[in-house]
């Protein structure tokens, strides 16, 4: 199994390459909404960010 590796190769995808994420994260209203109601609970990156950098995926 991938273990902590894993988890920060999703976290560090939902942090630098993520569409979606990074979108919402620069300000981006409706990305920030469907990250912060949808995507965060369904998305193993967006799950992982949230582990490892202690902040939600959309901050």
């Amino acid at each position: 199994m991938g273990g902590a590796s894993s988890i920060s190769k999703r976290a560090e995808f939902c942090k630098a390459r993520c569409p979606i994420c990074t979108r919402a994260r620069k300000g981006n209203r409706v990305a920030r909404l469907f990250v912060k109601h949808i995507d965060r609970k369904v998305c193993p990156a967006c799950r992982a960010y949230e582990r490892v950098y202690q902040k939600r995926a959309y901050e």
